[in-house]
């Protein structure tokens, strides 16, 4: 999960957020899948995508594949979660 600070009239409050993440299909078999997302493997399941196939880019959410993507949206999306990562590990990052 990805961890938000969300400021609501000057309150400052922890937020945990369900995003879906671009993975590539690593590994196959039925509808059980191992996902690659930057270096980052997990379990996911084609079951609502049947035509995904092996080297395939798609979108995993609650471990679900739901959708398939394009290579560029999906170095797009890395990029942006690496950007989000990198600041995370800011000290004394100012934001906003």
């Amino acid at each position: 999960m990805l961890r938000l600070w969300l400021r609501r009239a000057g309150e400052r409050r922890d937020t945990k957020m369900c995003l879906a993440i671009p993975a590539r299909i690593v590994e196959l078999e039925k509808d059980n899948a191992v996902v690659d997302a930057m270096g980052n493997r997990w379990r996911a399941k084609t079951t609502l995508l049947p035509e995904a196939k092996l080297g395939d880019l798609v979108l995993i959410h609650a471990g679900f594949a739901i959708s398939l993507v394009d290579e560029e949206e999906a170095k797009e999306t890395w990029e942006l979660l690496a950007q989000i990562s990198n600041f995370e590990e800011t000290p004394n990052k100012i934001s906003g």
